[in-house]
């Protein structure tokens, strides 16, 4: 079944953590001034390579980006808007979920809100959790927040509505898995005992197949991204490459989470009825 009108979807996102990579594992890795460096490798250099390369195939994307990198870095959400692209809720500090208090996960949740609604001129449409995460409240935080979509899930291939509490929602989930993201492939520091770099031909390779299998079956791809990774010189040639695979095919739309869920939501709401 197609759930875009126009085709395959494939969404290429990008979550834009910068340091709160870092210090959302340890805050004292803050004082580690060569750990932070990597962090902003994606505010300084990677995110302008990603976004001249999108500039070049006329691609408009989905950003997350925690709302503390969105207040130190106003010069990046700028670019962001002017491009057309969309900035969605990526937290506030990027603190993993799972070691916080319900009161601090709302605090995390509202000051997200409030930083994307008042430098972008809207409420945010669409949520990722930092580190893949989910606490027994965030269902009920985004329900209550009015969200549209959420791209968090491991558990299709395929777009889908939640139900929460036995009632049917409007939350769209847009799911992915960890071989569509970067970091298991390229994320590498010596706090990260065990880690290894791959080429970007490994994930290239494994892109390609995903895409290849999930084009075949009709259903979507979701690959998420981190400028700090995937902005780096060899890294940018395999997002080129996978972009250039895709549009090889017919039907491929490449575009942001809002509006191709807008486009998706009357076939998925048939599905779902």
């Amino acid at each position: 079944m197609s759930f875009h009108p126009d085709g395959f979807p494939l969404f290429l996102t990008f979550d834009l953590d910068a340091e709160t990579m870092w210090t959302a594992r340890d805050p004292n890795n803050a004082n580690r001034p060569i750990l932070m460096s990597q962090g902003a490798y994606g505010w300084k250099v990677g995110i302008w390579r990603i976004l001249d390369l999108l500039d070049r195939y006329g691609i408009k994307s989905t950003f997350f980006v925690p709302g503390l990198v969105m207040e130190q870095r106003p010069q990046v959400v700028e670019a962001l808007l002017t491009r057309g692209h969309e900035i969605a809720h990526h937290s506030w500090s990027h603190a993993w979920i799972v070691n916080l208090t319900p009161e601090q996960e709302r605090e995390e949740m509202e000051k997200g809100i409030e930083i994307i609604r008042r430098m972008t001129g809207r409420a945010p449409r669409g949520w990722r959790s930092p580190a893949a995460e989910f606490s027994p409240i965030t269902m009920d935080l985004l329900v209550e927040n009015g969200f549209d979509y959420s791209s968090n899930f491991f558990d299709d291939d395929s777009p889908y509505i939640h139900s929460h509490k036995g009632q049917k929602t409007k939350l769209v989930e847009l799911p992915f898995r960890w071989v569509l993201d970067d970091a298991p492939f390229f994320q590498y520091s010596i706090i990260l005992p065990g880690r290894t770099l791959q080429a970007p031909s490994a994930a290239l390779e494994a892109w390609t197949l995903e895409f290849d299998t999930l084009y075949a079956e009709d259903r979507m791809m979701m690959l998420g991204m981190h400028p700090q990774l995937i902005g780096q010189p060899s890294r940018l040639k395999l997002l080129e490459g996978i972009i250039e695979h895709a549009l090889k095919h017919p039907r491929v739309v490449i575009g942001r989470c809002d509006e191709l869920v807008d486009a998706m939501r009357p076939c998925l709401e048939a599905a779902a009825s």
